[in-house]
C-alpha cells in the first residue's frame, strides 16, 4: 500500500505535532486519497509514486489534509458517513435516510488540492445529495 505522506509532511502541512499514531492515519488518509485518485491519468515511478513534482507535492498535501480533518472529525475510518447519528455506550446506530446523511467522507481541502492540480477531472459529491 502507497503511503503519500511522512509524519514530517504531516507536520509542515498542519503546522502542529503529529499525533502519536500518525502513520496509521497517514495510512487511512491514503486509502481515501486512492479513492479519490481512481480515474486520475498521472505518470508513476516504479514504486506507484508520482513521477512530476507538482503532482507528487499535491497528493503528498491533499494526504495530509485528509488525516487532519479525520482527526478533527473524530472520523478515524470514514463510517460516520454511513450513518447520521453514533453512539457507543448501549450502541445505537441512525442510517441516514431520506435524503440525510451523515458528514462527509472527504476532507474539502484535500478535494480542492488535487482539482487544483488538475488530478480530479469532475466533481466530487459526497454529503447529502440533491
Amino acid at each position: 500500500m502507497l503511503v503519500y505522506a511522512t509524519p514530517a509532511d504531516y507536520t509542515d502541512y498542519t503546522r502542529a505535532a503529529a499525533p502519536a499514531d500518525i502513520e496509521g492515519e497517514l495510512e487511512r488518509a491514503s486509502e481515501r486519497i486512492d479513492e479519490l485518485l481512481t480515474v486520475a491519468v498521472y505518470r508513476t515511478d516504479e514504486t506507484g509514486m508520482p513521477v512530476e513534482a507538482d503532482k507528487r507535492e499535491a497528493i503528498m498535501r491533499a494526504t495530509c489534509a485528509q488525516a487532519a480533518w479525520s482527526l478533527e472529525v473524530g472520523d478515524k475510518y470514514g463510517v460516520a458517513s454511513a450513518y447520521k447519528s453514533v453512539r457507543i455506550g448501549s450502541v445505537q446506530l441512525d442510517r441516514g435516510g431520506n435524503g440525510e446523511s451523515g458528514p462527509p467522507r472527504y476532507a474539502q481541502d484535500a478535494v480542492s488540492i488535487l482539482r487544483r492540480a488538475g488530478l480530479l477531472p469532475g466533481y466530487v459529491i459526497d454529503g447529502p445529495y440533491w
